[in-house]
């Protein structure tokens, strides 16, 4: 049987974590529309919600949901926020007891990742306030070093030691050998 690429790299479907429903959506929307926050019964909102809040005041309209356990891919946590996006605008935070997924309409994707990184390494694994928390300022940061920066000074550095290998060859009266041409071989033959 031949695999075409279109079969051995299909794109996955999305995929909610287990027991999350029309009718768990339902409640996630209910609870987030009191404070923006979301979290499993029993749980207190109170230090989330004061977060959220302040990341509100600072200009990131975050929403954060938090679920019990791991899905069993992290990048269920993603869909998670994608779908509750859906409803709730600006930025969401979906945190599990490992993992975190998020979805932005206003921050790029490339800054939600860099946030995650910082999200993951954060111990013990159940402290979603400080999580939040590292989230909210890692959106907030602003690289010291932007990407475009250092590859037009890469690239500068690259084209200034071409020019001055050449330089020197030129001075050191090395003859740079350069592929002649045809026409001139034919004209040197007929002479």
């Amino acid at each position: 049987m031949t695999v075409t690429h279109t079969s051995a790299f299909s794109p996955r479907a999305t995929k909610l974590p287990d027991g999350f429903d029309s009718e768990t959506m339902t409640e996630v929307r209910n609870d987030l529309a009191d404070n923006s926050v979301a979290t499993p019964e029993g749980t207190d909102q109170e230090d989330l919600a004061t977060i959220v809040d302040t990341a509100r005041e600072q200009g990131i309209e975050l929403s954060v949901v938090v679920i019990e356990g791991n899905p069993g891919h992290d990048s269920e946590l993603r869909d998670l926020a994608t779908e509750v996006a859906k409803t709730e605008h600006g930025t969401v935070l979906v945190l599990s007891q490992d993992w975190v997924g998020t979805y932005s309409d206003n921050i790029s994707r490339v800054r939600l990742e860099l946030a995650e990184d910082h999200v993951r390494a954060v111990r013990p694994a159940d402290s979603v306030d400080v999580k939040t928390r590292t989230f909210v300022d890692r959106v907030q940061h602003e690289g010291l070093i932007d990407p475009t920066t250092v590859t037009i000074v890469i690239l500068l550095g690259f084209v200034a030691a071409i020019a001055g290998l050449a330089w020197l060859k030129a001075r050191n009266g090395v003859k740079v050998l350069l592929p002649e041409d045809d026409s001139r071989e034919e004209e040197r033959v007929a002479r």
